[in-house]
């Protein structure tokens, strides 16, 4: 790791030693994870049988923002704990796709939108302690109408809504999904701090 990579307040602190792994197997894959068993050793000298999901995919997400301050979000059954989620479009990029064409495609096949621009907002490590899965994130915005193209297996619901509600929503714990929340108090700080056109911000704000 550089220096460029770590909090300003961490460069030139001592660092433990690294995990280490000495043999791993793979005890389960599927074209989407596959799970390693690792004979380890952790940073205090300490053997651990340490298990990880590796994730073939990045995840990617994108919160799309009109112009009127309103964002669209999608709603959708989600099998790993059997609740409906409302979340903004996302997908993955399997090896080999560029992220940003990944969650291009998800913002046209989920939500039916296609943005003219967009900014970077997070890079995020998902449950790091057991998973290798990365994260990224964009804003866009400059959105016209596309045809959608859901996957077979999803059964999705399309909603525009105030900025500030999807706030007060994730406040009040109704809206979940960690790459939603992430994202939206991430765009929340690009309007406030002048990382978002002025008359965008002004609207995601409430200011109009």
């Amino acid at each position: 790791m550089s220096n460029s990579d770590e909090p300003s307040w961490a460069r030139g602190l001592e660092k433990p030693p690294a995990w280490r792994s000495d043999g791993a197997e793979t005890v389960f894959q599927n074209p989407w994870i596959a799970v390693t068993r690792h004979d380890a050793v952790a940073p205090t000298g300490l053997r651990a049988d340490y298990a990880v999901v590796r994730f073939g995919n990045v995840a990617t997400g994108v919160l799309p923002v009109h112009e009127d301050g309103t964002v669209t979000l999608v709603g959708q059954q989600r099998f790993a704990l059997m609740n409906y989620s409302w979340e903004m479009p996302e997908g993955g990029a399997p090896p080999g796709e560029d992220p940003f064409d990944g969650v291009r495609r998800e913002l046209a096949e989920e939500a039916g939108l296609q943005a003219a621009r967009w900014a970077p907002a997070l890079t995020m490590e998902l449950s790091n302690s057991v998973t290798d899965e990365i994260a990224m994130t964009w804003v866009a915005w400059g959105l016209s109408t596309v045809a959608t193209a859901p996957d077979p297996t999803e059964a999705i619901a399309i909603v525009r809504v105030p900025f500030l509600d999807l706030l007060a929503e994730i406040g009040r714990g109704t809206v979940r999904d960690s790459l939603t929340l992430a994202t939206a108090y991430r765009a929340y700080h690009m309007a406030q701090n002048g990382e978002l056109p002025e008359t965008l911000a002004r609207a995601l704000l409430g200011r109009v």
